[in-house]
């Protein structure tokens, strides 16, 4: 009984020491300023296989990584329309700086509350995050034929459902009001900021919307489409994931023959208050991708607004800085929809993984591409 009343205590203290933490970063914004971060290209891998176990390989929309087991875990879109809703366990050989080789490893199929695979068109799985308690967060998009809300869920390793992390009501869709998630443009993101020595620390998961809420836009004011909300949460080993910011994402005003673009990942750094985003676009010269630096500091929490389509000059949004636009690499770029750390290299800098969603293709058009980059 003393060692579980010690535990709960400390536990206690851990989470006291994590918010007013916190708090006390935010105080301290007004000395922030963006990090001196490069990326730097290494090259590019295409997974060519198309089935493994009985299932069709692709729509990867999300990666994360295990680095005490050095693998990587890839959740696919496939909404249980050609195999049963899963993530991919990935091994990536990274040497001399170049993926020489990805092997797949287990295909893992998720289950519901009831202990059940997910049925066709419940759910579309696009955000992968690994956890300091072993565990994996996914994230729905929802689907709105089915009128399927989204969700946030842990799984287990096993892909057996765990906990649901609480959505906000403005956030889901409903007939009679307008509000919510716009079709196929909700949590593409989802990623984890751990602080804690001990599984059982809290930590923080982020996730943003890939195009702005129905709420938030004003048809007769086309740069509302791109006022996306950011969602900070705090996950604790006891009681329910709490919601402490949510805050402005501009996303970046579309280039000349752009005709889409919105967020589709988000990395959290090891510095504290900072993240990458990845911004994915489609036009008429094909797919565009780009990191930006992201600084939390000073951002205002919009929690409480109920709509982003009026005036906002009002609201400090995240501070955004352009780190890498990755159509200027020379390389085609595939539809790219998710980023990852990886180990570290031979000289120490840190590895980042880029992969793509090839939207179950039958032909050459769209690929299962890796990219690979030292930051």
């Amino acid at each position: 009984m003393s060692i579980k009343i010690n535990r709960f205590f400390g536990v206690l203290l851990s989470c006291l020491i994590f918010v007013f933490g916190f708090y006390n970063l935010t105080v301290l914004a007004d000395n922030r300023v963006f990090l001196d971060l490069k990326l730097q290209f290494l090259g590019e891998y295409q997974l060519t296989d198309t089935n493994y176990q009985n299932t069709l390989i692709g729509g990867f929309s999300g990666i994360t990584y295990n680095p005490e087991k050095n693998l990587y875990y890839v959740i696919s879109d496939d909404r249980a329309n050609f195999s049963p809703a899963r993530f991919y366990t990935l091994k990536i050989d990274i040497n001399n700086e170049k993926i020489n080789n990805i092997t797949i490893e287990n295909v893992t199929f998720l289950k519901d509350e009831k202990g059940e695979n997910y049925l066709p068109n419940t759910s579309d799985t696009e955000a992968i995050a690994f956890s300091p308690r072993n565990t994996l967060f996914i994230a729905s998009e929802g689907v709105f034929k089915t009128k399927t809300p989204p969700f946030i869920n842990e799984y287990d390793l096993d892909g057996n459902f765990k906990s649901s992390v609480r959505i906000p009501d403005r956030y889901i869709s409903k007939e009679e009001e307008k509000k919510g998630i716009e079709n196929n443009l909700g949590f593409e993101s989802l990623t984890i900021k751990a602080n804690g020595i001990m599984d059982q620390d809290p930590f923080r998961l982020f996730t943003v919307t890939e195009s702005a809420l129905v709420q938030d836009v004003d048809l007769n004011n086309p740069e509302t489409i791109l006022r996306s909300r950011l969602m900070h949460y705090v996950i604790n080993p006891f009681g329910d994931p709490v919601l402490v910011g949510e805050h402005l994402y501009p996303i970046n005003s579309p280039s000349l023959g752009v005709f889409f673009n919105g967020v589709s990942d988000l990395l959290a750094l090891p510095q504290e208050g900072y993240l990458l985003s990845l911004e994915r676009t489609l036009g008429l010269r094909g797919y565009g991708a780009k990191i930006f630096q992201l600084v939390m500091a000073n951002a205002s929490d919009i929690s409480t607004q109920k709509t982003l389509s009026e005036n906002i000059d009002n609201i400090t949004s995240i501070h955004k800085k352009l780190v890498l636009d990755l159509q200027k690499l020379g390389i085609k770029l595939d539809n790219l929809e998710g980023l990852t750390f990886g180990p570290r290299l031979a000289d120490g800098s840190q590895t980042l993984i880029m992969i793509s969603d090839n939207n179950f293709t039958k032909n050459d058009r769209q690929k299962n591409q890796f990219l690979l980059f030292k930051l």
